[in-house]
């Protein structure tokens, strides 16, 4: 059993179906029992980029429907989430002065960073912060953080 932390990019593979769609639901497919979280902002992200692939013809408006559906029963039944807090939110100023990030990867990469932290203070397992993003990623790891890319996994 791993831990494992998912960006709103490696998330939305298990709603849409691309490059890396099918490792991503074999990890999180509850019979895999891997502890699952993502950020609160999550949910803002992957609706997002639902609806953009909607308007530019790649899913049709029920298929939006059904996938959001889908993800928020997953958040109620399934994952963990980090919320965003005072604390989270100064973690990621410093993260956006430190490296060059986008707001909400800044809010991401601060969240996997908090909840490894308590991992350590608990002495449990490694949390493997995924996203389809090298950038982040390469970012993630300078940070301290064990990482892999669901595109990587075809």
């Amino acid at each position: 059993m791993s831990l494992y932390f998912l960006d709103s990019s490696a998330l939305a593979k298990r709603y849409v179906t691309e490059t890396g769609s099918a490792w991503v639901r074999a990890l999180t497919d509850s019979a895999a029992r891997n502890p699952l979280i993502i950020a609160r902002i999550t949910w803002v992200e992957v609706c997002s980029a639902l609806a953009r692939r909607q308007r530019e013809g790649s899913l049709t408006p029920g298929e939006v429907t059904q996938a959001t559906q889908t993800f928020r029963y997953d958040i109620d039944m399934q994952y963990q989430v980090a919320e965003l807090d005072r604390t989270l939110a100064e973690v990621a100023g410093e993260l956006v002065a430190r490296h060059p990030l986008r707001a909400y990867d800044a809010v991401q990469l601060a969240s996997a960073l908090q909840v490894q932290a308590d991992l350590v203070r608990a002495e449990a397992p490694t949390l493997i912060f995924l996203s389809a993003d090298d950038r982040l990623l390469a970012i993630a790891q300078a940070e301290g953080l064990l990482t892999d890319n669901p595109n990587h996994h075809p």
